[in-house]
């Protein structure tokens, strides 16, 4: 570190920029997983002609609710997720915290990461007998190597900022180099149905189920610690943590357009997937033939594989902090064991009901937004805060209710409930239902603190350590 100095300790231009890069990546290659690299592809595909306003829409949810994510940590100076989400009141704060780090962690997101690594790197090179214990294999393989580089709290930055995203950028360029340089075509090609007039609106839709705003504030806590290890402090680690995740999140809207491009371009040589795994899979074996199913395999296993790392560290630094007297390493064990059992022991079925909290959590989660970006230092904070969090939770809960399986929404009181809620209340077909509600719910908090109605409420934000 002593070269990132002048003579006076002061922290030196070159080192500035170096750090800037090194914080960026870091962040990208936390949260830019499988579907990231996926959706957009399919997309592309839908949206035909159409492609450039589906990729605008795409990129209007899909990075702009990140980006918030990521400057709502750095306004409000929040250490984490439960920084972040304490003036509502410490026991929403901790619950809001164990509800995410368990759903995009070892009961959701991290699990899927291994999967997702096994059914494109190993699955196509076994034969179908050997595919329980090859997932067992590779996925033990995938958590030990999570848990060792991850030990060190302070090797994440170097491990995943400095080499693993920087390869897994590498491999994606190439991909796009050979492509662009021999298009498969023109991009004439009538959009589906959604695409033809809405085609805004629908890539919107698309990005906004990426819930990649859950992922960044629960990841903040391990890019700001990383932050802090570059001894970043007070302003100047606020400053870092913005510039860094608006570049990650400007390259991620680059990469978004290149890869909906792709999916366009395929029309002419292919029809359009059932998915975005197999679009793109179609387009790399189209230009790189049977070499094409391992790269793919490489790009996708480091892509999820610095996820995982992200996930894994930060449920770690988070659960710590929440519970001190259990170590780091113990909630390290823990994260990570936990994925590896729930990989290989019925994913499908986890998947299904994690999906419906995550819905919950993504309203809850943009309005502790909207929240933290306009009110956090106001002295009548606490009461906007409840308010907009109190008006979010019914819609969060209709949301949780729709993306629930079968069992759950066949129920007679679901079925005439969610009827009700999808008819009666804007937005709510889209999946929107908590918009007006929330918006209802801050500008109620604004107008009771203007009138010094729960005036004792303001005086309960606490102060950040």
């Amino acid at each position: 570190m002593r070269n990132d100095y002048d003579l006076s300790g002061e922290k030196t231009n070159k080192s500035k920029f170096s750090h800037l890069l090194i914080v960026s990546s870091l962040i990208f290659g936390m949260f830019f997983g499988s579907g990231n690299l996926i959706f957009p592809v399919h997309l592309g595909q839908l949206a035909g002609n159409n492609w450039v306003s589906a990729a605008f829409g795409f990129a209007i949810s899909g990075s702009l609710f990140p980006l918030l994510a990521i400057l709502a940590v750095v306004v409000t100076k929040s250490d984490g997720l439960y920084d972040l989400a304490r003036p509502v009141g410490k026991f929403h704060a901790a619950l809001f915290l164990v509800l995410v780090h368990l759903t995009i962690g070892p009961f959701f997101g991290t699990p899927r990461t291994a999967a997702m690594a096994y059914e494109m790197a190993a699955k196509p090179f076994l034969p179908a007998k050997f595919d329980t214990i090859g997932m067992f294999l590779f996925t033990a393989l995938f958590f030990t190597l999570a848990y060792t580089l991850t030990v060190h709290q302070n090797k994440l930055l170097k491990y995943v900022g400095k080499y693993l995203n920087t390869i897994f950028l590498v491999l994606l360029a190439i991909i796009f180099v050979v492509a662009f340089l021999h298009p498969m075509g023109g991009l004439n090609h009538m959009p589906t149905q959604a695409y033809q007039t809405n085609s805004t609106v629908s890539g919107l839709l698309e990005g906004y189920n990426t819930i990649d705003a859950v992922a960044l504030l629960a990841l903040s806590v391990t890019f700001v610690h990383a932050a802090k290890d570059l001894g970043y402090k007070d302003r100047e680690l606020s400053g870092l943590t913005a510039k860094a995740g608006s570049l990650s999140i400007g390259l991620e809207v680059l990469v978004y357009f290149g890869l909906v491009l792709l999916g366009a371009f395929s029309l002419n040589k292919m029809n359009p997937s059932a998915n975005g795994g197999d679009a793109l899979s179609s387009i790399v074996n189209y230009y790189f033939g049977n070499f094409g199913a391992a790269f793919l395999g490489v790009l996708v296993t480091l892509g999820v594989f610095t996820t995982a790392m992200g996930l894994v560290a930060s449920f770690s630094q988070d659960f710590h902090k929440l519970f001190p007297k259990v170590s780091y390493l113990a909630w390290l064990r823990t994260t990570t064991v936990l994925s590896f059992v729930v990989a290989n022991a019925g994913l499908d079925n986890i998947i299904a009901w994690s999906l419906p909290v995550l819905m919950l959590l993504y309203p809850l989660s943009l309005a502790l937004i909207l929240t933290s970006l306009t009110v956090h230092s106001k002295p009548y904070a606490g009461v906007v805060y409840k308010m907009t969090i109190a008006f979010t939770v019914l819609p969060a809960i209709f949301d949780m209710l729709n993306a629930s399986p079968a069992a759950v929404t066949n129920l007679t009181f679901v079925k005439t409930t969610l009827a009700a809620y999808h008819q009666y209340v804007p937005f709510a077909s889209l999946g929107l239902g908590w918009i007006v509600p929330t918006l209802v719910g801050f500008f109620l908090g604004l107008l009771l603190s203007k009138l010094g109605i729960f005036a004792n409420e303001s005086a309960e934000v606490e102060s950040r350590d």
